[in-house]
């Protein structure tokens, strides 16, 4: 979701991972092994300086998305309708920006992505959308939407569960936006993937893909690799257990177009994206992070905002946020991770 500008910045941006993981009481400490998540993923700290802070007058909390701009620095975008600039190396907040929609009404503001020319894309989920802006949070237009993705009773999507991710594919002319979950019709835990290609400034419908999600789970992020694959995060919450939070990696590419399939039942011949398990991070080392509330790993909180800082011969350094909902008992919590990159192998 926002590589495009990363070559140019890597140097920096390797900076600020380097940064957060100082941040995490206990990261640095024992050998690189002892942070593992998985085989292929491991966890080098974590930040909480930005729990229950405000900016300007604005809270930095309720973070659902996260870019990395064309300078190396950090958008973080909260659902409350504020767009913040973080720094790359402290990750505090140096400006915010208030976005609305076309009659000055707050947004659901869940996906995020930060154009070639700096230009941000927004989604809400409201219902749902996905609005260009301005660096100065001025809309500068908006793109279509199926009918089908629409929320009841305009479309077949479930309010509060239509576009959590956004991301530009590598090159910039394909745009993805992941839905949170089913339309009504389609078999529980297949959700819709859908794309834009570039036309000019402006974007058109193209190719649809389904993707079957965890049992319990939705989809929270989809963040592009280098290569044209799909990670995906994938997020859940039970009442007195706390939250499950699964990386995935998909390629949607080999996929069936279903822009033109009205309901996915999976069992139609279609062929869904595959995915491969990354890491479940309640697996990780919880680095000494502590909790607010019942969680399986102290470490754990409501993430929802992820991108990659930095990419090298297939591994990556990423950055996760977790969305506190301005709840005391949750967490404003950044994640600096490391991933090897498989080939996907099915679902």
């Amino acid at each position: 979701m926002r590589l495009r500008t990363l070559l140019a910045t890597v140097t920096a941006t390797l900076a600020a991972a380097t940064s957060l993981a100082a941040a995490g009481p206990a990261a640095g400490a024992g050998p690189a092994a002892a942070h593992a998540c998985s085989p292929t993923v491991d966890i080098t700290g974590f930040s909480d300086a930005l729990d229950k802070t405000t900016y300007d007058g604005t809270s930095v909390g309720n973070l659902s998305a996260l870019s990395v701009d064309r300078d190396g620095r950090i958008a973080a975008l909260s659902d409350r309708s504020s767009l913040f600039t973080l720094d790359r190396t402290t990750f505090r907040p140096t400006s915010v920006v208030k976005l609305a929609d076309e009659k000055g009404a707050e947004l659901d503001s869940e996906g995020l992505a930060v154009d070639r020319d700096g230009t941000r894309l927004v989604t809400s989920e409201t219902e749902p959308s996905v609005r260009r802006y301005s660096r100065d949070g001025k809309i500068l237009d908006r793109l279509p939407v199926p009918d089908a993705l629409r929320v009841a009773p305009a479309g077949r999507a479930t309010a509060n569960q239509t576009f959590e991710g956004l991301t530009l594919m590598p090159g910039g002319h394909t745009l993805l936006a992941g839905m949170e979950g089913s339309l009504s019709g389609d078999a529980s835990g297949i959700v819709r993937f859908q794309t834009w290609t570039r036309q000019g400034r402006h974007f058109a419908l193209a190719a649809q893909y389904g993707y079957l999600k965890d049992p319990g789970l939705g989809v929270s992020e989809t963040t592009a690799t280098p290569d044209g694959w799909l990670l995906v995060l994938e997020r859940g919450y039970t009442a007195g257990y706390g939250n499950t939070i699964r990386l995935y990696l998909t390629d949607p590419r080999h996929a069936t177009d279903t822009s033109r399939i009205d309901t996915l039942t999976g069992q139609d011949g279609v062929r869904l994206a595959r995915k491969t398990l990354l890491a479940d991070l309640v697996n990780c080392p919880s680095l000494g992070a502590g909790a607010k509330q019942p969680q399986p790993n102290p470490l754990l909180d409501n993430i929802e905002g992820m991108t990659i800082t930095g990419a090298s011969h297939g591994r990556l350094n990423l950055l996760l946020v977790s969305d506190d909902n301005q709840n005391a008992a949750q967490i404003t919590r950044l994640y600096s991770l490391r991933v090897r990159l498989p080939h996907p192998t099915g679902s």
